[in-house]
């Protein structure tokens, strides 16, 4: 019995709204291309040997070693890679062996679902937030919370379980265009880290708690195994998550090593348009305090930045 005097929002009268009619800012029109690869690493090679055109080399030498040695190369992202059209290039990189694992936060898995079931995503927030409508969509709802019953009920993480639905639920016209669907279809690890509250399935009425931390805690074990794999010679990406995914990467590297594993000379790269405090400190350059290895700061938009490192790795 609880002692507060407040009791808990009842969220069933909740009105939904059609992700369909709902539309987004963002469609798969906008979406890159899978590079080609033709003329990048003359590019590469004529850029000064300085600054971040030689950590863009190191990055792509490392990501490239890596492949070449069967180490993991994990790439963990935050909600803003999506909704700048990148999976398909995310997609590319995974099916050359330049992507192990994808570790996503929950809004990148969101975005990347309706993109799946829609074609779409990223509602414009000032436009539907005074009336309450906001991250109200039904199916977006609806979908995202089964899936994490379903993978309570499985024993599977949040990852695994939101692939087979985006596979399930996919339009045949935008089912290439999602990570999550073609991750689950390759067989390639995908693990999802929720924080309650901070998506807009937290409000749908089919949210459980339970399945949600079930889900996402599985994900979080599941992904200290893929870390280990790191050893030795692995890259870790954390691209456009400032908060989340790299404390969620600390702790993984600290588990692992409490555990017995070795965990040393590995790569880790922060991709971001703005450099911020935790990334830089728990990805570049905690983990490889008198471990060895070596941490890369590269600051750009990502629809620029993460097309270009495929480009160059393409050659």
């Amino acid at each position: 019995m609880t002692k507060y005097s407040v009791s808990p929002i009842d969220l069933s009268p909740l009105k939904t709204v059609s992700l369909h009619a709902r539309g987004g800012k963002v469609r798969v029109e906008h979406f890159a291309k899978t590079p080609s690869g033709a003329g990048f690493g003359a590019w590469l090679d004529s850029l000064p040997r300085l600054l971040a055109a030689d950590s863009l080399r190191a990055v792509a030498a490392a990501v490239e070693a890596a492949r070449a040695d069967g180490r993991a190369i994990i790439w963990g992202m935050g909600g803003h890679v999506i909704k700048c059209g990148l999976a398909p290039v995310l997609t590319g990189l995974m099916r050359r062996g330049y992507a192990t694992a994808f570790a996503l936060n929950g809004s990148a898995a969101i975005h990347d679902l309706e993109i799946a079931m829609a074609g779409h995503t990223s509602e414009d927030v000032e436009a539907v937030l005074p009336d309450g409508s906001f991250g109200s969509a039904e199916e977006t709802g609806r979908e995202f919370n089964r899936a994490l019953a379903e993978a309570r009920a499985g024993g599977i993480g949040a990852g695994e379980a939101l692939g087979a639905a985006a596979h399930r639920l996919a339009d045949p016209r935008f089912a290439s265009q999602s990570l999550l669907r073609e991750a689950w279809a390759a067989g390639c690890p995908v693990t999802v880290h929720i924080a309650v509250g901070t998506d807009t399935p937290h409000t749908h009425p089919a949210a459980d708690g339970e399945a949600i931390g079930a889900a996402t805690h599985h994900d979080f074990r599941l992904f200290c195994s893929l870390v280990r794999g790191l050893d030795g010679g692995g890259v870790y990406l954390n691209v456009g998550s400032a908060v989340v995914l790299p404390e969620v990467f600390l702790k993984a590297v600290s588990a692992v090593r409490n555990l017995g594993h070795p965990l040393a000379a590995f790569t880790t790269v922060n991709f971001d348009f703005l450099q911020h405090y935790r990334p830089r400190v728990n990805v570049v350059e905690r983990p490889h305090a008198g471990a060895g290895g070596k941490g890369y700061a590269l600051t750009g938009h990502h629809e620029i930045m993460i097309p270009l490192l495929a480009a160059v790795l393409a050659e």
